[in-house]
């Protein structure tokens, strides 16, 4: 996916931006000339995790963008609504919020414990809302206004419950953030989407799964990076609203047909896992027009 300018100037505020997807979303847009708002919690370096908000800040102003690292928790108010202050007064507003920051626990309901419940929805669900909220004023005066939630399209099926019930919800409330907000906004020039991979992505969560072989078969953050250029470089009211996006698709709407390029192993280019929540791809037609990029 060629950069075509299109985000230059524009100010993202984006959660979990010092590593994974949202760092790679961020260095992105930062080739574009874009301002970047990295709202995250590592401010010193993890034993564990690669990357803190000033590592990634200064990625994002090697790659030619604008970079303001902010120290937030999302489930902090006070940070959040410091870190959106902030970006205001060093940027002037904000016109798109990515909202990646996600906690994950794969375990069934008897072996969740509370603490970890609490986690996943103060981040994934109400995260979501309230970085939205607090970023909405500012969107509303914004001629390229989009929220993006890197979030899974719904389905009811039970499959998708039974076994890790509780991260299902937590992940689900990020995509009803799309429904509703999309719904309430459609007349106010903000795009409210989400996107999600078709396959595994290389991250720590990847890791964390499956252990370092688990990367062997995913693809690199860079495709989701891709994709999701491609839905911001549109500009509202003409912009994609309350759709569920997944990567691949986008892409190869967008006349990108070489997705090796995004493998890890390329070598295991056709044998890669397929993500959560996607037990048929062909039942998720939304993509990009291809007129429109």
């Amino acid at each position: 996916m060629q950069n075509t300018g299109a985000l230059r100037g524009k100010t993202l505020f984006i959660t979990g931006a010092s590593r994974g997807i949202g760092k790679a979303i961020a260095l992105k847009a930062a080739k574009d000339g874009a301002n970047v708002v990295i709202a995250a919690k590592t401010s010193d370096p993890h034993p564990k995790l690669p990357g803190t908000i000033y590592t990634a800040a200064e990625e994002i102003e090697k790659a030619g963008g604008k970079a303001l690292p902010c120290i937030v928790d999302v489930r902090d108010e006070k940070q959040v609504k410091a870190a959106v202050k902030a970006a205001v007064e060093k940027f002037g507003g904000i016109d798109i919020v990515i909202n990646n920051a996600s906690a994950i626990s794969l375990t069934p309901t008897m072996e969740t414990e509370m603490k970890r419940y609490d986690l996943m929805h103060n981040i994934n669900t109400r995260g979501t809302f309230l970085v939205s909220k607090e970023c909405l004023p500012y969107l509303l005066k914004s001629k390229h206004a989009h929220i993006l939630n890197i979030s899974p399209p719904l389905s009811m099926k039970p499959i998708w419950f039974g076994n890790h019930v509780a991260y299902t919800m937590a992940k689900y409330g990020m995509s009803m953030c799309v429904l509703g907000m999309a719904e309430e906004f459609k007349d106010q020039n903000i795009s409210v989407n989400a996107l999600w991979p078709q396959t595994a992505i290389q991250t720590a969560a990847i890791d964390m799964l499956n252990g370092p072989e688990g990367a062997q078969y995913s693809r690199k953050p860079d495709i989701m990076a891709d994709a999701a250029y491609a839905i911001l470089s549109q500009v509202p009211p003409k912009a994609p609203n309350g759709q569920f996006f997944i990567d691949e698709k986008v892409l190869l709407k967008s006349g990108i047909t070489d997705l090796k390029q995004y493998a890890v192993n390329p070598a295991n280019a056709d044998k890669l896992q397929l993500d959560f929540f996607l037990e048929d791809v062909d039942e998720y037609p939304n993509e990009i027009p291809k007129s429109k990029m």
